[in-house]
């Protein structure tokens, strides 16, 4: 049950991924906003805008750009072309997207996942800070695009290929967030937009929630000051249900025979098992399954404001500030079941990977039917304040300087921390069976007489209370220069140097009752606290959420109600009256990475033949000192607390110190040719580096919570802030034909050699001298006295009456038994990263075309991306094999239709991602190919007001994650769709 509690803390820290963001550019991304052009037709003026415009724009910063580039331009002030930025990147070819909540939230390019994509905003880095994942400290490097608002984003720009002036950190690309700048379109403009939102994933209520946006931009003074003001609120309310299997049983073989493996012939269970897989086959058992139940609410708060001087015209002069808050409250209600692998019946399909077909088992009195509830609140607030100075001095010199102070700082609202669950059961299960034959797994039971699944038979076992903060600062600044040249073979030489500090938090303390064989009573335990709720109604939308035979209920439960009287009871808190629940930070890391890179390219335009050609050659160094300080907890004893649980009895920590250093050569070398008119070949060279994740480059020893029974089942890391980053060698080539103003074809070839792999080395090892109870001389006396079948509460109950010296009382039915330094060690798998000789190569094509047909108003954009790799995961392979595969390598399609004339847009966009491996520990994680159409349209009713309507997966397309065969299901996740419509007024 409490790796069941670890994972819907998880859920509950959904959307904590928050980054700040400010608005001048760098040389690097000076391309300018195109305006809407004008074409002349017969006399008549005709204005060309809205997706026609925004579709020509980023064309031709394609067409224009050195190295492969793709681009979104804005469709007016104010008007992105999807309400999520991710939505409008996986348009682009070779990006994909992942979803939260159903919302794009982190992107992949070209098969390289979110921790290996950089994301600036108008050539800045900036800071982003997630809450992790819900029982260890946060970690994450990657963007979550779901925390911007797109009303207040001018284009976004994919750099594919390496370039000397990029900041460094993305292997897969650099995706450039362009914000908006008032000297740009002189005048006054704007925009302002309201619309509501009506979000079909609701389970328990149909809100209509608001969306306010407007931005403002004025130019005075012969239009050489500035002044540009956005701001947006907007508000969610949603949901989610889904089958969740935890933790599946690791790869085992059909020839094993431990705890969780399937019987072997003789064992008299064998016959309950239909067609076993053979002693080479590879299978894998549930531990537990569930049905999850979720609803959330959202609320974003984007601003920005810029102020441009430009006395003169070589000297233009900016300030600008940017805030941002995300809000994510959530609550999440479970009911579900976990197998101790006794007396089990199941089948299998066919191997060399076999998956169950259904998996059961029956149990005596006394097995529980898992019921959680869990809250979670929190809430990240970003600042970026910045200045930038551009000067065209004499002699063709150009020099900007520019920096900026950013914070992102992601922390919890409530007084019971970022992430609580609270778990309850009914102990009366008989049988218990998941079958897996359907799309939405069915999870059946049998009670025993007298526990029927009803408030009044529910009581409260054990809870968590997970405490997470991260905050991530950024100082950087950038001196960029260049000459122009008036030679016909040399025409720029641009240098720069940059130093950035990152410095970044993370910290994490939980409070933890691993009292899962209950504490109150059912009769002490009030029946207002959990309300019956029919449980098909709210699964529904995939095949099997209604079969019959399902648990026919759950419980919505007042999470916080429960808490307090549990509390007020027992004092789970642990702490004083008067005192929040916080949990204390147990761990609080600390680092700083500080980098200076210097760079310096050249450009080159000359005639072969009579083709005009285009040479970058440019050169990047890069240093970066690692420094990384920990405080975490120091445990001293252990106490046997269930049948597969040992806590920890720790005393406060001290701090440790480590460093790193690493430096990097990247090269960086671009050509373009046109042979023909219109036709562009291009040829691109670089090396590019993505760092490690900040949980690989933390010192400290982290011990994984509660200890497991037996040896090597309980896990112990540390990080390594020595590491290199990971280094990649590009080789792109490109062929483009631009046949019409807004129409073009592309086929592209990509090929990416990476090295520095980070592995984690394991060994199997004794931590901080901790003794392992079960194993103890309580114990086994015990058992001599009781059988060597004793269950975990008969040898409490008999350590209790003869060695009470050795027990401790515990809330629940049992207690626990006191580990003695007399013990044998707890024996940890132990890991820790370090690079490895591994390399991996990951190569494809890119096809595009995008057509108008003619001055009809309608166009299409279709493209397809083949990515492949030359590793794979194995599942034909034990568990017991180590593997090593990329994640993310896998084909994706877009599909786009549309109509723009006469004040009217419309547009149908398909969405495609073939199944990938999304990640590995022993055992692959797959999430199957997925689809998705979004619609929207809007009409110009009278000058510069508009209405709307947009809609998001209106098919309702499911989402589903599979281990190593396709019945090994770890979620299945019904689809909903989202709508919204409203008003814009520009001006």
């Amino acid at each position: 049950m409490s790796i069941h509690i670890e994972r819907m803390a998880t859920q509950l820290m959904l959307g904590a991924s928050v980054f700040a963001f400010c608005s001048l550019p760098s040389v690097a991304f000076a391309q300018e906003q195109p305006a809407a052009e004008k074409v002349q037709d017969e006399g008549e003026e005709i204005i060309v805008s809205g997706i026609r415009a925004s579709l020509r724009d980023a064309m031709e910063i394609k067409r224009e750009a050195q190295g492969v580039v793709d681009a979104i331009s804005a469709e007016d002030i104010g008007k992105f072309p999807d309400t999520n930025l991710a939505e409008s990147l996986q348009r682009i070819t070779g990006v994909s997207i992942d979803r939260q909540s159903g919302e794009g939230s982190t992107v992949t390019v070209r098969g390289f996942g979110p921790e290996f994509n950089l994301v600036v905003v108008n050539g800045r880095q900036m800071p982003t800070s997630t809450l992790g994942d819900g029982f260890s400290a946060p970690s994450s490097r990657s963007f979550d695009f779901g925390n911007l608002a797109a009303e207040g984003v001018a284009g976004v720009e994919v750099y594919k290929s390496g370039r000397a002036s990029l900041p460094t950190g993305g292997i897969g690309s650099v995706i450039n967030i362009k914000l908006p700048r008032p000297l740009d379109r002189p005048g006054l403009k704007g925009s302002i937009g309201v619309k509501g939102v009506y979000d079909t994933s609701q389970l328990y209520g149909t809100d209509v929630t608001p969306e306010i946006s407007g931005i403002v931009s004025a130019t005075f003074a012969d239009d050489t000051i500035g002044i540009l003001v956005a701001g947006s609120y907007q508000k969610r309310s949603g949901g989610q249900a889904q089958f969740t299997v935890g933790n599946w049983r690791p790869g085992y073989t059909g020839a094993e025979n431990n705890w969780g493996t399937l019987a072997q012939a003789g064992d008299p269970r064998y016959a309950n098992i239909q067609n076993r897989p053979g002693p080479t086959d590879v299978y894998q058992v549930p531990q537990n399954a569930a049905y999850d139940f979720y609803d959330f609410t959202r609320e974003r708060i984007n601003g920005q404001a810029v102020i441009q001087f430009k006395p003169t015209d070589t000297l233009n002069m900016a300030v600008d500030y940017i805030f941002s808050q995300n809000s994510f409250d959530s609550r999440q209600n479970s009911i579900g079941v976990w197998f101790n692998h006794g007396d089990t019946s199941s089948s299998w399909t066919n191997g060399p990977a076999a998956g169950a077909n259904f998996y059961s088992e029956v149990f005596g009195p006394g097995k529980d039917l898992a019921i959680t509830g869990a809250v979670g609140n929190n809430r990240n607030v970003n600042h970026s304040i910045g200045g930038n100075i551009k000067w065209e001095a004499p002699f063709g010199l150009k020099l900007e300087l520019d920096g900026h102070h950013s914070t992102a700082e992601s922390k919890p609202t409530s007084p019971y921390g970022s992430g609580i669950a609270v778990g309850t059961a009914i102990f009366g299960v008989a049988s218990q069976r998941v079958d897996f034959t359907t799309d939405m797994p069915v999870i059946s039971v049998t009670m025993y007489p007298g526990s029927e699944i009803n408030a009044g038979n529910i009581r409260p076992a054990g809870n968590a209370f997970r405490n997470a903060y991260m905050k991530d600062t950024i100082d950087q600044v950038s001196l960029h220069g260049g000459f122009d040249f008036d030679t016909s073979f040399i025409k720029t030489l641009d240098f720069g140097v940059g130093y950035l500090d990152n410095k970044v938090r993370t910290a994490f303390g939980v409070i933890q009752n691993d009292t899962w064989g209950g504490t109150l009573t059912a009769a002490e335990t009030p029946d207002s606290l959990f309300t019956s709720r029919g449980l098909s109604q709210d699964l529904a939308g995939m095949n099997g959420s209604s079969t019959a035979g399902i648990i026919p209920n759950y419980f919505l439960i007042d999470t916080v109600g429960l808490i307090k009287l549990l509390d007020s009871r027992l004092g789970i808190c642990n702490r004083a009256p008067g005192d929040t629940c916080l949990a204390p930070y147990t761990t609080d890391r600390h680092i700083e990475e500080k980098s200076i890179t210097p760079w310096i390219q050249t450009f080159h335009s000359f005639n072969l033949g009579d083709a005009e050609a285009n040479l970058r050659l440019g050169l990047r160094y890069e240093e970066t000192k690692v420094t990384s300080t920990a405080l975490a907890d120091v445990p001293t004893g252990t106490i046997w607390v269930a049948q597969n649980e040992i806590s920890l009895v720790s005393t406060p920590g001290s701090t440790t110190t480590l460093k790193g250093k690493y430096h990097s050569w990247l090269p960086a070398f671009d050509f373009d040719v046109s042979p023909w008119d219109n036709v562009k070949l291009r040829a691109s060279y670089s090396h590019t580096i993505t760092r490690p994740d900040y949980a690989s480059m933390q010192g400290g020893i982290t011990l994984g919570q509660p200890l497991r029974v037996g040896a090597g089942g309980s896990q112990a890391s540390a990080g390594n802030p020595g590491l290199l980053p990971y280094k990649s060698k590009n080789i792109d080539l490109s062929a483009e034909w631009y046949y019409d103003k807004s129409s073009y074809v592309s086929v592209g070839f990509f090929s990416k050699d990476v090295s520095n792999f980070i592995a984690n080395n394991t060994i199997q090892t004794p931590l901080f001298n901790l003794p392992d109870p079960s194993q103890g001389g309580a114990a086994t006396a015990a058992r001599q006295a009781l059988g060597a079948g004793a269950s975990f509460d008969q040898i409490v109950a008999w350590v209790s009456a003869n060695r009470p010296a050795d027990f401790v009382a515990g809330v629940g039915t049992a207690g626990g038994i006191v580990g003695r330094s007399s013990d044998p060690n707890v024996i940890f798998t132990y890991t820790q990263p370090a690079n490895s000789n591994q390399k991996a190569r990951l190569w494809g094509w890119e096809f595009a075309i995008q057509h108008n047909f003619w001055e009809t108003g309608f166009g299409a954009i279709l493209n397809y991306t083949v990515v492949q790799s030359d590793t794979a995961f194995n599942n034909t392979l034990p568990w017991t094999v180590t593997q090593f595969a990329v994640p993310g390598a896998s084909n994706s399609a877009n599909a786009v239709i549309f109509y723009d004339k006469n004040g009217l847009q419309a547009r149908v966009a398909y969405n495609w991602r073939d199944k990938f491996l999304s990640g590995k520990d022993q055992d692959p994680y797959y999430i199957k190919s997925y689809g998705q159409f979004d619609v929207s349209a809007s009409y110009e009713f009278r000058k510069g007001m508009t209405v709307f309507v947009e809609g998001i997966n209106i098919t309702n397309a499911d989402r589903t994650g599979v281990r190593r065969n396709d019945r090994a299901i770890f979620f299945a996740a019904p689809g909903y769709a989202r709508y919204s419509g409203g008003v814009r007024f520009t001006f």
